[in-house]
Order: C-alpha cells, then sequence, then structure tokens
C-alpha cells in the first residue's frame, strides 16, 4: 500500500527516506522520533539497534547524533560516570545545547537542569552510536529520543536546519567473482529478501547465475521481479517490504 519502503530490524520498523548509493547509506525515519518541532515523549520511539549478525554490515554514521530525552538518574548512561564527566557530547557540530533552542521545548516545558548529579540528569543527553552501541529507550529508561546527521561539507546554523533522521552507513556483504560475472553479462548483482541468495538481475527476470543463463532455457530458473526488489537496493542482510 502506497509504496512505501519499510526497513526492519530488531529495534523496529523504518520508513526508508533514501538511499545513497555512493555513499552506501539509508536515511530511516521514526514517526516516534522527536524533533525540533515535536518532542514525543512516552518512551515510544525504536530507537536503533541491530542484531549481533547484522551490526558489522550496519551501524549509524559517525556524523549521525543521538540525542536522548528525559532519561532517569538510573539510567545506564549516567553509570560509571561520577561528577562531571558524563558521556553526553556533541557530535559533529550538533548537541544538546542548541537542541534547546527548538520551539518543541516550549511545548514540554523545558526546566534546563545542571549537568552533575549534584542537580539532576540532564534533560538531554546527546552521544554517537559507537558510545552506546544500541537506542534502546526502556533499556536506557529515557522517555524520548531524536536523532538528526550531518551532510559534511554543508552545514547549517540551529538546530531548525538540522536534517532529521537516522543515517545508516552499509557495506555489501558478497562474493565479488560473482558480481563480476552478472555485470559482465549486462546484469546488477544484488540479493533476495531472504538477504543471502544472491541473484543477478537481468531486467524483468533474475538468475542464479548471471544474464547469459536466462536466455537460455535449459539452464535458466529465473524468480519474479517483485519477489527480489528488496536485493536490488539493499545488500544489507536485512528485511525490506514494500507496503
Amino acid at each position: 500500500m502506497n509504496d512505501v519502503l519499510m526497513f526492519h530490524i530488531s529495534s523496529g520498523s523504518y520508513r526508508v527516506l533514501d538511499i545513497d548509493y555512493a555513499y552506501q547509506a539509508l536515511t530511516l525515519h521514526d514517526p516516534h522520533m522527536s524533533t525540533c518541532d515535536a518532542i514525543v515523549l512516552g518512551g515510544r520511539g525504536n530507537g536503533f539497534a541491530v542484531e549481533p549478525w547484522r551490526a558489522p554490515y550496519m551501524t549509524p554514521a559517525p556524523d549521525n547524533v543521538f540525542m536522548l530525552i528525559g532519561c532517569s538518574a538510573r539510567s545506564p548512561l549516567f553509570q560509571g560516570f561520577p561528577g562531571k564527566h558524563l558521556p553526553c557530547r556533541n557530535v559533529s557540530g550538533m548537541g544538546c545545547e542548541e537542541y534547546y533552542g527548538c520551539p518543541a521545548w516550549d511545548m514540554v516545558g523545558h526546566k534546563r537542569l545542571g549537568s552533575t548529579f549534584g542537580s539532576g540528569p540532564p534533560e538531554c543527553c546527546a552521544l554517537s552510536f559507537e558510545a552506546i552501541r544500541a537506542i534502546n529507550l526502556s533499556k536506557l529508561e529515557c522517555e524520548a529520543y531524536s536523532s538528526a546527521y550531518s551532510l559534511a561539507p554543508l552545514r547549517v546554523d540551529g538546530p531548525s536546519g538540522w536534517s532529521y533522521g537516522i543515517r545508516v552507513k552499509y557495506s555489501v556483504q558478497g562474493h565479488e567473482e560473482f558480481c563480476r560475472a552478472c555485470e559482465a553479462t549486462g546484469g546488477t548483482c544484488g540479493y533476495g529478501t531472504d538477504g543471502i541468495r544472491q541473484l543477478c538481475m537481468c531486467g524483468s527476470s533474475n538468475s542464479t547465475s548471471n544474464c547469459d543463463s536466462v536466455k537460455s532455457s535449459s539452464s535458466r530458473r529465473i524468480y519474479p521481479l517483485a519477489d527480489t526488489f528488496a536485493g536490488l537496493i539493499m545488500c544489507l542482510l536485512a528485511w525490506m517490504t514494500t507496503l
């Protein structure tokens, strides 16, 4: 329905806003993620976490900042960081100090708390994905989160001009020899919907070897294009469907 491309992982389902083939990156949208215009409380956001076997092949980009909002003082975020040594910090020039300037904070009644435990945890804690390896609002005891990314060298002034979403870098896992043989016969190398089976996409038909085999009725094995649509764009070992 509605031709919306979705991306499904262990933390939830996301709408795919953009696929950047040149930089091997996806831009994902979580409908319950906070932005500069609205803060979505109640711990409803997906956050971002992948299964261990997928982690080597996809991870949020290093210039993607996650801003965790309304976290409990008991949150694992603040354990093991005495005094002023909290894990919160800016990422690619984006952080909570600027984010506090968004109109969304006026709606929730922003009260700027101190950065040390003496005056309570900060209302917002910005960090990179590498610093924590999983954004899970329940486990982190946080009420909400926002995510923004920078497309260097472009810089914008203020959080109202940030790009909100989760930018995920992916790497292609596959056999180079198979892809070279496929491309040499005019095909495009990809994967089936299971993220494992390699396919050579040859126009309206697909083959498990190369496009020459599609032309030979004695040796071809063709799969419907709709069954492998996700393989053309992902190569990420992830389930993607068109709803």
